[in-house]
């Protein structure tokens, strides 16, 4: 029996994810209500995803751009795989287009408690706003990103981060390292002249004739600083005689990789915030936008059983056995990418890239392909050497890595 709350269920996050699952609950006929501290504020990222992970039913429109691509370690590696680069605005306005009537309140969640329907008993979420507003539903979900402000104490000591600047540039003067029709996903090949620890660039198209050149640090705990980030590229792109002009638009990323899932009784984590980002790639958009409507369908199919049956029914599409599997390996995967010698780091991707495509397709997108991802582990094992094997295995027995902090030169 549906209790007497004042929404089905409550948003907390305004950016893509927490959008796409809003439009979703409402689509699939429940009372929402989407929360965002600053819901006007348009969206400052660029995104992008393998196109065979986004859903089928995602409107032309929101594309800004399409490319092949390619990783270079030490060697050029084609993916065969096609990259879509959203057009941002384009995806805010088919994303608010779909929430239809959902209710939008400007505000910062803080916390959300269980108080008890007075007439049927179920368990009611009340969350709670910065400014002393309450607002009650039967499911809360938080969808604000690294932020994770329903989450409750991690007790997970210091995130690893993945970090990177970047330029936006004319197509034509970036063609040498991106050429038309292409997406560099990744080359660690060590242009910027430094040593310590690895970066790689990634160059995407946007559409328009223009090209973002992004100097990324994978992950590391903490993030490398923006202005190591900031001289690598720009000593890159003049080794291949690429120079910024002056007022070029720049972007700057920093985002967790490894945050816990999110474990609170009163809340389902949903987007960064579950979290779903891959560990190896920093990629979620593809997963938030595929998973919006079945976590939404299954609220919607279990809450005639009451707001628990219908968290708990949620958070199983989300976590499944298999997910949570592959969420594990994955960790141990970047502890193994956090404590790898940075000369070691290309010689590693060329391994994992000269694989089959099945197995590094399985790694790098199925989220729940359990006996896919222990078929890529097991086929790069077999590819390594004995340094490598090492270390691929050992990070699975030793403790997280604390820090990778150790020279202060590099802050």
């Amino acid at each position: 029996m549906r209790a007497d709350a004042s929404a089905d269920v409550i948003v907390v996050g305004g950016g893509p994810a927490g959008r796409a699952l809003a439009g979703a609950c409402a689509t699939a006929g429940l009372r929402t209500v989407l929360v965002d501290p600053a819901p006007d504020r348009p969206f400052a990222a660029t995104y992008g995803a393998w196109s065979r992970e986004l859903p089928a039913d995602l409107p032309a429109r929101v594309v800004a751009a399409r490319a092949l691509g390619r990783a270079i370690g030490h060697d050029v590696h084609e993916l065969g795989w096609e990259y879509t680069v959203f057009d941002v605005p384009a995806l805010r306005d088919v994303l608010d287009a779909a929430l239809g009537d959902v209710r939008v309140v400007r505000g910062l969640a803080v916390h959300v408690a269980v108080a008890r329907d007075a007439d049927s008993g179920a368990g009611l979420s009340v969350l709670h706003l910065a400014d002393g507003r309450e607002i009650t539903a039967s499911v809360v979900i938080d969808s604000a990103g690294r932020a994770q402000p329903l989450a409750g104490p991690m007790g997970h000591g210091q995130a690893a981060e993945q970090t990177a600047f970047g330029v936006i540039l004319p197509a034509e003067v970036a063609a040498g390292l991106v050429p038309p029709g292409e997406a560099l996903f990744m080359d660690w090949r060590s242009d910027h002249g430094e040593a310590g620890w690895p970066t790689f660039l990634y160059g995407i198209p946007l559409g328009g004739g223009e090209v973002l050149l992004e100097e990324t640090s994978l992950a590391r705990r903490p993030g490398l600083s923006v202005p190591v980030l900031r001289r690598r590229l720009h000593a890159r792109l003049a080794r291949h005689g690429v120079f910024v002009p002056a007022g070029a638009r720049t972007e700057t990323v920093r985002f967790p990789v490894d945050r816990p899932r999110h474990a609170s009784a009163t809340s389902l984590g949903f987007g960064a915030a579950a979290p779903l980002v891959h560990p190896a790639t920093g990629f979620s958009i593809a997963a938030s936008l595929s998973l919006a409507a079945p976590v939404a369908d299954a609220v919607a199919a279990h809450l005639p059983h009451g707001p628990a049956a219908a968290l708990a029914a949620a958070t199983d599409v989300l976590w499944s056995g298999p997910a949570r599997a592959v969420d594990r390996v994955r960790r141990i995967g970047l502890e193994a990418l956090l404590r790898m010698p940075p000369a070691d780091v290309p010689g590693f991707f060329d391994v994992f890239f000269d694989l089959p495509e099945r197995h590094r397709w399985a790694y790098l997108t199925g989220r729940d392909d359990l006996t896919g991802t222990v078929a890529a582990m097991t086929a790069l094992f077999a590819a390594s050497d004995h340094r490598l094997r090492r270390r691929l295995v050992v990070p699975a027995v030793l403790p997280r890595v604390r820090t990778n902090d150790l020279a202060r030169a590099e802050r």
